[in-house]
C-alpha cells in the first residue's frame, strides 16, 4: 500500500467515495452497486469507511452500516485493486456522548492518557480495533492493508479531541499512544493518515504533528460551503493548502491527499469537473 501511494503521488490521483458500495441515492444494501459506478462505469479507487460505535460492541456503525457487511466490502474493494481508508468517530469515553460531545471541555483526552481514570476503558476500546483490523483478510489469510485516519480535523474544536479541548502535547501523546498500542498488539496492516481540518494555516497544520515515525500520509478535510457562492473561497483554500502540503510532503517524504471533500447535494452539476478537477490537476 505504501508503494502504491507513492506511485499514485507521482502520476495522478485516486478518486474515493465514503460507504461507496453499501448505500447511495435511492438504494441501500444492494449487491455490486455504487453511485460512482452508476455515473462513470467503474467503482471508486478508494472506499472510505468509519468504525464509530465498534468500541461499544454494536453490530453496525454510526451510519447504520453493519460491520460484517463492511468487512465483506473491504475485501472486495481490495481484490479489485482499490484502497480502503478507515476513520473512527468514537464515543466520548468521559461523558458517554458522541464524538461531537465537547461538554467536558478539556477533560476527555486527559482522562484517557496513561495516567487518566478512563485509560483502561480506552485501551479496551482499542482492543476492539485490534480484533477488527486483524479480521480484515482474504480467503487465504492475507491481511488487507488499511489507511487509518484517527483523531482527524483536530485543528477545529467540534470533536472532543479538537484544539480547544486538549493541549498540543496531549494531542501528540494521544496519537503516539494509539499508534504504539495497536503496534504492540500486533496490528501490522495499517498506515496512518494525519488529517487536520481545511482552512488551517501552514503553521497550524504542523503544530500538533506527532512525528514522521507515526505518520504515513499527510492529508486534510475541506468542503465547499455556502452554496455556489462559496466556490471561489473553496478554490482559494484548497489551492493554498495544497501548496504548503506539497512542500511538507517533500520535506517529510510523505504522500499527500485530500482526505475528505465534497459539496452537499452537489447543486452544481459540473462541480467535480469544473471546480474540483482543475485544482487537483495543479498539484501532486
Amino acid at each position: 500500500l505504501k508503494e502504491l501511494l507513492r506511485t499514485v503521488h507521482e502520476h495522478g490521483y485516486m478518486f474515493g467515495h465514503q460507504d461507496a458500495t453499501v448505500y447511495g441515492i435511492g438504494w441501500n444494501g444492494d449487491a455490486d452497486r455504487s453511485d460512482v459506478k452508476s455515473v462513470c462505469g467503474d467503482y471508486p479507487a478508494v472506499c472510505g469507511w468509519d468504525i464509530g460505535h465498534i468500541e461499544l460492541g454494536r453490530t453496525a456503525n454510526l451510519d447504520s452500516v453493519f460491520f460484517d457487511r463492511m468487512k465483506q466490502e473491504i475485501v472486495q474493494n481490495h481484490l479489485r485493486g482499490g484502497i480502503n481508508t478507515i476513520s473512527w468517530h468514537l464515543y466520548n469515553p468521559y461523558t458517554g456522548g458522541s464524538s461531537w460531545d465537547t461538554s467536558a471541555k478539556d477533560s476527555v483526552v486527559a482522562s484517557i492518557l496513561p495516567d487518566g481514570k478512563e485509560h483502561p476503558k480506552f485501551t479496551a476500546w482499542l482492543d476492539t480495533l485490534v480484533t477488527f483490523f486483524g479480521s480484515l483478510t482474504t480467503e487465504d489469510g492475507t491481511k488487507i492493508p488499511i489507511l487509518f485516519r484517527p483523531w482527524h480535523e483536530h485543528t477545529g474544536s467540534w470533536f472532543w479531541w479538537g484544539k480547544d479541548h486538549c493541549t498540543t502535547e496531549q494531542y501528540k501523546e494521544l496519537w503516539v499512544m494509539t499508534h504504539s498500542y495497536l503496534k504492540l498488539k500486533g496490528v501490522n496492516n495499517i498506515l496512518y493518515a494525519y488529517s487536520p481540518g481545511g482552512g488551517a494555516s501552514a503553521e497550524e497544520y504542523m503544530e500538533r504533528y506527532p512525528g514522521d515515525e507515526y505518520v504515513d500520509l499527510l492529508g486534510f478535510d475541506y468542503y465547499q460551503l455556502n452554496g455556489t457562492a462559496g466556490t471561489q473561497s473553496y478554490k482559494d483554500v484548497m489551492d493554498s493548502t495544497l501548496v504548503f502540503l506539497t512542500k511538507y510532503g517533500k520535506e517529510h517524504d510523505k504522500p499527500i491527499a485530500v482526505t475528505e471533500t465534497g459539496f452537499e447535494t452537489i447543486p452544481d452539476a459540473t462541480w467535480w469537473t469544473s471546480v474540483f478537477a482543475p485544482i487537483m490537476d495543479k498539484h501532486p
